[in-house]
């Protein structure tokens, strides 16, 4: 938790990374933040997830992002998504690199042996 910058007044700020995407206009976020435990005095990385209000769609996944309390949007959503301050990583892959062979292969393997099925034998004439 902290106070960056005083443009958004005394609402809090935390600065987290998206791990989901997949839902409408919101994002999941992950905040982490370093605690010593009481006993043993060893640093412990805690993390939360919150759900964020994204109005554009614009977060993805890896993407480091600064949330900023805001009035309930939702049953969950109590933050909304203020900037977007690294983007992740995105990796080209072309459709010419794929195996189509490879993956055919490895798609069999999991599913296991299976039986060709027979074709039905013809019955006779009369």
């Amino acid at each position: 938790m902290s106070s960056q910058g005083s443009s958004y007044g005394r609402r809090r700020t935390l600065e987290g990374v998206v791990v989901s995407d997949r839902m409408q206009k919101t994002v999941v976020v992950a905040v982490e933040r370093v605690t010593r435990h009481p006993l043993y005095k060893k640093t412990i990385r805690r993390r939360k997830k919150y759900n964020a209000h994204d109005e554009g769609d614009q977060c993805r996944v890896g993407d480091r992002v600064l949330i900023v309390e805001s009035r309930p949007l939702s049953r969950t959503k109590r933050w909304r998504v203020a900037a977007i301050l690294a983007r992740a990583e995105q990796l080209e892959v072309r459709a010419e690199e794929v195996d189509l062979a490879a993956l055919g292969e490895r798609r069999r393997q999991e599913e296991g042996p299976q039986e060709e099925p027979q074709p039905p034998e013809e019955a006779p004439q009369p």
